[in-house]
């Protein structure tokens, strides 16, 4: 019998989900074993470094806090700083090439190797997101798209629903430099994106669609899901969440 229930996750019970997902992903397991893995900073990546860091018995001192590179605050408000800001997780053959970015070893990466990289826009469709640009040279995401570009990386996007915007994400980075609107522009990107809903459907076999948005004492820009499934496919979503919330 196929049944449906509600789910409300704050932003950061979501970057827990799609964490989560992609850490499963047998491409990304494989890449971290056999090849290269590399996790872009930023704050979803935070929480898949943690598990594959873990996975591997390579954690050590890492830790997630303020592991990015740039971040959106209100005005006036500071991001806090952590010893591992500004570079990035990278993995080859099990080992964390400590101090290593993903500008070191692009230009290296070969088939089976992976590169996953958060986005700051997600188009309506899903098919599509784009990430901030605020660097002169162009970010990460030069180096990133050169070595998906050569066919020789996969790229993974973990991107939360509470990041989608109005229009698809070429259009939008088209009015920002048509405009010459001051701040970050944005630079479309294609590949392997995972959102709550594939990562409900990837770790439960449920189908998860979003059905509101947003609350407050803390669920502020959070999403809620309806999934839909049968009783084990919803009792593992139960159960699920219950651990994105302990």
């Amino acid at each position: 019998m196929v049944e449906a229930r509600q789910y409300l996750l704050t932003v950061e019970e979501g970057k827990k989900l799609i964490s989560r997902a992609v850490a499963a992903m047998e491409w990304v397991r494989e890449a971290a074993r056999e090849h290269t893995l590399v996790i872009v900073a930023g704050t979803t990546n935070g929480y898949l470094a943690e598990i594959m860091l873990d996975q591997l018995g390579e954690r050590g001192d890492f830790t997630r806090v303020g592991f990015r590179r740039g971040a959106n605050t209100p005005p006036g408000v500071k991001a806090e700083t952590g010893p591992f800001a500004n570079t990035d997780v990278v993995i080859r053959r099990g080992e964390w090439l400590r101090g290593k970015t993903v500008y070191d070893v692009a230009e290296e990466l070969g088939p089976g190797d992976v590169i996953v990289k958060g986005a700051n826009a997600l188009q309506p469709d899903g098919k599509a997101a784009a990430v901030q640009i605020g660097h002169p040279q162009g970010g990460t995401i030069v180096p990133i798209l050169r070595a998906v570009e050569r066919g020789h990386a996969r790229l993974v996007i973990p991107v939360g629903l509470e990041k989608r915007v109005s229009d698809s994400v070429e259009a939008l980075a088209a009015l920002l430099e048509a405009h010459g609107t001051p701040g970050p522009k944005l630079r479309p990107v294609t590949g392997d994106i995972v959102t709550e809903v594939e990562a409900f459907k990837a770790l439960t076999g449920a189908r998860a669609v979003l059905v509101a948005a947003g609350g407050v004492a803390g669920a502020e820009g959070g999403c809620t899901f309806a999934l839909i499934g049968g009783e084990e496919e919803l009792a593992r979503a139960a159960a699920l969440v219950k651990d994105l919330r302990a």
